[in-house]
């Protein structure tokens, strides 16, 4: 059973180690936190964290964030700490600030997953334990501006606020519904994560605190805790 979900963004900026002790993106940095620490107020039996990667796999509950692809210098995990997608590092280094060293699972799901099945790995992920805390890693779209990732693309606000507007109302029906091929266009890596979510939560009714919703980049972070309401 889910005790608790969290969705927070993934872009690199998030590690520390990239911006030195430039303050970036402060406001975003601290809501991921919140959220992160909201997630183990229930003392779940073990914290999933679920980000989007080139195929859906389990990988080691130990892996852990390499950005050597981003800055060079940076030391690399050791064979002990196996290196894991970036969303997935991310929300690690999440739950390692927010104190937790209890279970937890790194799952990916991959980016071409039919919603289904994104729905089905999410029921999956609820119940493999008796109190499960869901982290869901996931950006909206990169195309919100001239100097956006993706340059500007009109259907990007209307697509991040639809999911948006879902996530508030706890509408997992519409996170279910939303296209594929639109979030590819988009760039809005986040599709399957949020679809995973609605399959974890659908039967849950969660209340929804959204602690942070902006585009300075050009791409949408949205960060929210759930709670199951019923």
């Amino acid at each position: 059973m889910i005790t608790a979900a969290a969705l927070c963004p993934a872009p690199p900026l998030l590690a520390r180690e990239l911006t030195g002790a430039v303050a970036v993106a402060p406001d975003l940095r601290q809501a991921c936190l919140e959220a992160a620490g909201a997630l183990l107020a229930d003392e779940p039996d073990l914290v999933a964290v679920v980000g989007v990667a080139a195929e859906t796999r389990a990988w080691p509950s130990n892996g852990r964030l390499d950005l050597g692809g981003y800055a060079p210098g940076l030391e690399a995990p050791t064979s002990a700490d196996p290196p894991v997608p970036l969303p997935l590092g991310l929300g690690a280094r999440l739950l390692d600030h927010a104190g937790y060293d209890g279970r937890r699972e790194l799952q990916s799901v991959g980016d071409d997953e039919p919603a289904w099945a994104c729905a089905a790995l999410g029921g999956r992920l609820a119940g493999a334990a008796a109190r499960v805390a869901l982290l869901v890693m996931a950006d909206g779209s990169a195309r919100r501006g001239l100097k956006a990732p993706g340059y500007l693309d009109e259907r990007s606000a209307p697509f991040d606020a639809a999911v948006e507007a879902a996530v508030r109302a706890a509408d997992m029906a519409a996170l279910l519904a939303l296209d594929p091929v639109l979030a590819r266009d988009l760039m809005a890596t986040g599709r399957a994560g949020w679809q995973v979510l609605a399959g974890a939560m659908h039967r849950q009714q969660p209340v929804t605190k959204v602690r942070y919703c902006d585009d300075p980049f050009g791409v949408a972070y949205l960060v929210a805790s759930l709670q199951p309401g019923g």
